[in-house]
């Protein structure tokens, strides 16, 4: 693959390289029926303030992305096939990516990692056929150590990619994702900081000893399940209560985690050096 082509791949990686992991594990609840992304908190109830008091002020954006060189052409929503295709191909393309609203699908999916849900509709790759399997124990029910094969071939796939590079192209696509991010709903919200944000907060997936210990959701009804791998959480309520995002991180097994990790780490210390003087 040509050095242009796997800049262009980074770009996708960098975003979506978490959220891509869980394709091989449908989500253990049930998802929403709209494809709706994640809204913001309500607000508390208007309190009464004295006349004088000071309007609150605008969000502080705490990691402005610098504009792209002049001579950079900003990517297009009607880029992203064309620029797949001639990256990866058109069979992989029409089998494995969601291209209509392919900036609003990175956006959400970004967003949604750091909450404790990612609709599997929202994803910019589409799932792919597979089950999540368990090893049966005589004390209960164990994640299944070749669960994390299945995700090696795109941790392999994301090593390879040039974090700097990657973030060359993440600036060109700026204006269109931060657009798109404003549009689910977050107009005085900043992608870029979102980003990071969520990037750190899965660098601070704490460490489980493995094998991790599962049980199935319980589902009250007198209808069968008649998919009982979807309905798998963890038995650990604290590893339960952690983000989508984080929750993938231990999904993928500690070798490939430790692995991602690393390439989380070079791309957030790309982008922290791409930020604009203030």
């Amino acid at each position: 693959m040509s050095t242009a082509r796997r800049t262009l791949l980074a770009v996708v990686i960098c975003a979506v390289i978490i959220g891509a992991a869980v394709l091989w594990w449908n989500m253990s609840r049930p998802a929403p029926q709209a494809p709706v992304a994640a809204a913001p908190a309500p607000e508390p109830a208007a309190l009464a303030v004295p006349e004088s008091a000071a309007a609150p002020a605008e969000p502080v954006i705490q990691y402005p992305v610098e504009a792209p060189p002049a001579q950079a052409l900003p990517l297009k929503a009607a880029d992203m096939g064309t620029v797949l295709t001639e990256l990866l191909g058109r069979k992989a393309v029409l089998e494995f990516f969601a291209l209509d609203e392919f900036p609003r699908r990175l956006v959400a999916t970004v967003d949604n990692l750091g909450r404790s849900h990612a609709p599997p509709m929202l994803w910019p790759i589409k799932p792919t056929p597979g089950r999540f399997m368990v090893e049966e124990r005589a004390d209960g029910s164990v994640i299944n150590a070749d669960n994390s094969q299945r995700y090696t071939p795109l941790v392999l796939l994301a090593e390879s990619v040039d974090a700097g590079k990657a973030v060359d192209l993440y600036i060109r696509m700026y204006p269109l994702l931060q657009q798109a991010y404003e549009e689910l709903g977050y107009p005085k919200a900043y992608f870029n900081d979102r980003l990071i944000a969520v990037i750190d907060q899965l660098l601070a997936t704490p460490a489980a000893v493995e094998p991790i210990e599962v049980q199935l959701t319980e589902v009250k009804g007198s209808i069968p399940s008649l998919q009982p791998w979807v309905r798998y959480e963890f038995a650990n309520p604290a590893f339960e209560s952690l983000s989508a995002g984080q929750k993938i991180m231990l999904r993928v097994g500690s070798v490939n985690e430790r692995r991602l990790k690393a390439k989380l780490t070079a791309i957030r210390q790309q982008l922290i050096k791409r930020v604009a003087p203030r």
